[in-house]
């Protein structure tokens, strides 16, 4: 069954429905937002999406609204801080990730003036040529984290069913986000 089948099927106030309604393939131009979107994404590896959703509010907290220069200028106690959030994954590789790929995309801003330039610079890119520029730049991005994470923030075709509500929805926003 697709995401679009399981999510249509939910009570509008449930976080998949939400999900699945407003933010699953929408394109995303904010790069905190961006940023949010990745951690989330490599925080999902080895787990389902419902825990990572169920959490979001927890890591948003967590990690000061992924604010991207905030995070990027983490110290050790930060690091052990989230270590110890029982709210979030705490995972070593994850927290570590999340704090070096902040400081990767301030580099990139300096060269490119922000995290979405980056990605609109190499676009349209092929799904191996997107993770094999990921893993150049940053850390805990393997195929299927920089698919998810490209295709939920609208920067490869929508993952939705041609017959969801949606897909046309998105449709639209990318003919104007792609100019």
């Amino acid at each position: 069954m697709s995401y679009c089948k399981f999510c249509l099927d939910l009570p509008p106030d449930n976080h998949h429905r939400i999900y699945h309604d407003f933010h699953y393939g929408h394109p995303i131009e904010n790069d905190d937002e961006l940023f949010e979107r990745l951690v989330l994404e490599i925080n999902q590896a080895g787990l389902s999406w419902d825990t990572i959703l169920r959490k979001q509010k927890n890591f948003k907290k967590a990690f000061d609204d992924f604010i991207i220069e905030k995070v990027a200028a983490y110290e050790e106690h930060e690091r052990e801080r989230l270590l110890n959030d029982a709210g979030i994954i705490r995972n070593k590789l994850k927290v570590n990730a999340a704090i070096y790929n902040a400081q990767k995309i301030l580099e990139l801003r300096k060269e490119y003036g922000s995290f979405k330039a980056w990605i609109l610079h190499h676009y349209p890119l092929t799904k191996e040529e997107w993770v094999k520029l990921f893993k150049k730049n940053f850390k805990f991005v393997g195929g299927e984290i920089v698919n998810e994470f490209l295709q939920s923030s609208g920067y490869l075709p929508t993952p939705h069913d041609k017959d969801c509500p949606v897909y046309q929805e998105i449709e639209d926003l990318k003919n104007s986000f792609f100019v």
